[in-house]
């Protein structure tokens, strides 16, 4: 079964001029009744840092979750972020951004290595304590600009670390936009089989013009849980290049419908919610 999981956060973070609350929580709604297994919608994190969503806790105080089948998702980069997600029940999902790259956690978070995973664990117990789940984005998974070590092993040593700690769900990040069919293969081709306890993920920032490769290539070695944004807007804020752009929800649509996969989404909400990304983000498109 493939899940799908919606991410407007990932679509609103870097953007130049403040999306309204009400104006959130109306997208945000139809995207609640598509039938996306998750939607990835907000942050707690600094509003220094990413001002866009300084108002998560109102817009999530607003959404109407009568009736959807979809979890909610927000990311944090710290304790004091996942301790206040903690307080929201209708919260399932706590995301954090891990890196293979030091000098990424660095840019992104202002941390290390050690210092993330120790965080990692006190996520961890945090989630378990408030029946919540924890999901680690391991961001420069497909590769990185900055130097550091990069490999097929390196990667897969490091998720073997996060499934040791108890770690269920990794979607990997190709966080600059550099995966090629060859590597996203071989990631899922190496690490699909020997983690089987872990739910592996792909979130790619990509082109309109390459995405097919990448998600054939995930998808024929195992990959079923697929990270979108309905118009392809966004990428990370902190990575060094320009925010390169997310998988369009429709290409990945258009991929399950060309090979017979049954996506399992309402068509006809699924067209609202598209109308509905136009009207809210077509000032910001090319």
């Amino acid at each position: 079964m493939i899940k799908i999981i919606e991410c407007p956060r990932d679509a609103m973070q870097g953007l130049p001029d403040f999306i309204p609350t009400k104006t959130k929580v109306s997208y945000i709604n139809t995207l609640l009744q598509v039938g996306f297994d998750t939607i990835d919608f907000g942050s707690f994190v600094s509003p220094k840092a990413i001002p866009q969503l300084q108002d998560t806790a109102e817009v999530l105080s607003e959404l109407d979750l009568t009736g959807t089948r979809s979890k909610l998702l927000v990311i944090v980069g710290n304790k004091r972020g996942a301790e206040t997600a903690c307080q929201y029940g209708s919260i399932h999902y706590i995301g954090y951004p891990h890196s293979v790259s030091p000098a990424f956690l660095s840019r992104n978070i202002n941390s290390n290595t050690e210092k993330s995973m120790a965080l990692i664990r006190e996520l961890l117990e945090l989630c378990d304590q408030h029946g919540k789940e924890l999901v680690v984005y391991l961001s420069m998974a497909f590769g990185n600009p900055y130097g550091d070590e990069w490999s097929v092993p390196v990667v897969v040593n490091t998720v073997g670390q996060l499934a040791d700690m108890g770690v269920k769900i990794v979607p990997l990040s190709d966080t600059t936009g550099v995966a090629t069919p060859e590597n996203t293969g071989a990631l899922f081709n190496g690490l699909i089989p020997a983690f089987s306890q872990v739910e592996l993920g792909c979130h790619l920032h990509t082109t309109r013009h390459r995405w097919y490769q990448l998600v054939d290539s995930a998808y024929q070695n195992g990959c079923r849980r697929f990270d979108t944004v309905m118009l392809g807007l966004g990428g990370c804020p902190m990575a060094e290049d320009d925010l390169v752009g997310n998988l369009q929800t429709v290409s990945l649509m258009e991929y399950l419908s060309k090979n017979g996969i049954n996506s399992e989404l309402n068509k006809e909400a699924f067209e609202e919610a598209h109308r509905a990304s136009l009207q809210t983000f077509s000032k910001f498109m090319d």
